[in-house]
């Protein structure tokens, strides 16, 4: 195996170790397995369940010991898959020769021509795809993504009431909380989740152009519509029941775009906190032992959010190319959706890292509520929006252009706004109610969104 150091993607060298899990989906040897277990249930499905004439019923202990192909299936395993691939040129016919070749002596001979029976080598990649990229999103993928919900949900219900100065278009604006903001993102990326977990996970399995040519030249008598419709479906995929010879892959253009919308709203979210940090709103937890600078010994940069949003760039670019290109192939099918296809778990793996690299960074931040307090206490001018808008609720007229006059592009003070007050023509108790207000205080239902949010959560 060649050293990490020397590995060209560094999802193989440098970060190797945080992307682990995925080789359980993505690496070729996880293909090959996944490919056999098709192949087997396929095998196993025309003896036992259609009881195909030639075939013979199965005992429990013989399908046992054909599920045993795939459920240990190891790297030497895989090796031998490799070397048969080696002689004849096509992976798929090496999976069923390999399959031929360890089953050997196991009493099922004569029954060797029903394993791949009536397939074209798409029927099991095709299978085989869905089957792993289903498994890598809701036993690895999902799991995460429902982790950096956690986080940022925790840190809503801890910031809900800190104050804070919006800046809409990069300017002082109505003030927030920061838990509001966090709450957006958890809103955003639950809202997404749902989307992606309603996308059906699809597989076709008619033959080599879709229209199960071979299997009724074969057995004319059977409907292998409905009976390869029940395969896929006990393999827990969706039926595809019109196609070529490949799946037309829109599923999967569904799901890309569906997880490249999360890594937008979390990339998003890394910028915002980045900026944050520049702000002084967050100091960030130290190392002992760790640099920020090699020539500025006092720095503590934001990498955890950089690494972030870099990493869940590169993943949202392959996804983009990935569901882009998949749905299209010329007429019945060519092989460029084979090769890309090979490219998926790279995506995930960026995504990943990406995923990893936020938590981390959000384990390390530290409110900082007095920078908060400070960059709100002398912004009077930000009270010219709700003055305004009380006096037009009493229809007083020029509302906004008396204010605007006041405030727009200068320095404000609370003797300004008491001075203008008093002049308004408000009533009197709207003016005192006016004149408690404070930048602080005027956070709207900010905090009370976030509780709404935190009941919801809970039940």
């Amino acid at each position: 195996m060649i050293d990490p150091l020397f590995a060209i993607s560094p999802l193989d060298g440098r970060y190797s170790q945080k992307v682990d899990e995925l080789r359980n989906y993505f690496s070729e040897a996880a293909l090959m397995r996944y490919r056999i277990v098709v192949e087997i249930e396929w095998f196993i499905y025309l003896c036992n369940e259609l009881k195909l004439s030639g075939t013979k019923e199965l005992s429990s202990i013989q399908t046992d010991d054909l599920r045993a192909l795939y459920e240990t299936f190891d790297f030497v395993a895989a090796q031998r898959v490799k070397d048969i691939e080696k002689i004849t040129n096509h992976d798929v016919k090496a999976v069923e020769y390999y399959i031929k070749e360890t089953l050997k002596g196991s009493g099922l001979e004569q029954y060797f021509e029903f394993i791949h029976f009536g397939c074209t080598s798409e029927d099991i990649n095709n299978t085989a795809y869905a089957l792993m990229i289903r498994a890598a999103i809701y036993e690895h993928l999902m799991p995460m993504m429902n982790g950096i919900v956690e986080s940022i949900y925790e840190r809503a219900v801890e910031y809900k009431g800190v104050a804070m100065l919006a800046r809409t278009h990069g300017q002082a604006a109505s003030p927030t909380t920061m838990g509001k903001e966090f709450i957006n993102i958890v809103n955003r990326i639950e809202n997404q989740l749902i989307a992606l977990e309603a996308i059906p996970v699809r597989a076709k399995f008619n033959g080599a152009v879709g229209n199960y040519n071979a299997h009724l030249a074969a057995y004319p008598n059977i409907d292998w519509e409905e009976a390869n419709r029940k395969f896929i479906q006990d393999l827990g995929l969706d039926f595809v029941e019109y196609s070529t010879q490949i799946e037309c892959h829109d599923f999967l253009a569904e799901l890309f775009d569906g997880i490249k919308r999360i890594n937008s709203i979390v990339l998003d979210f890394d910028r915002d906190i980045w900026t944050y940090i520049s702000l002084g709103y967050f100091k960030q937890k130290v190392k002992k032992g760790e640099v920020g600078s090699s020539t500025m010994p006092h720095k503590v940069n934001p990498i955890d959010f950089e690494n972030s949003e870099g990493n869940l760039g590169i993943a949202n670019a392959l996804f983009e190319h990935l569901s882009a290109k998949l749905p299209i192939s010329r007429m019945q099918r060519d092989l460029t959706d084979s090769t890309v296809l090979r490219n998926v778990g790279i995506a995930f793996g960026y995504s990943v890292l990406g995923y990893r690299s936020l938590i981390r960074g959000i384990s390390k931040l530290i409110i900082d509520k007095i920078a908060l307090k400070n960059d709100l206490k002398d912004r009077w001018e930000l009270l010219a929006e709700p003055i305004q808008t009380v006096m037009r609720r009493y229809k007083i007229e020029g509302a906004y252009e008396k204010m605007k006059e006041m405030t727009r592009g200068k320095s404000v003070t609370k003797s300004d706004i008491t001075k203008f007050l008093n002049k308004s023509g408000l009533p009197k108790r709207e003016i005192e109610r006016l004149k408690k207000l404070t930048p602080e205080k005027y956070t709207g239902m900010a905090e009370k969104l976030v509780e709404a949010y935190e009941l919801a959560y809970e039940l």
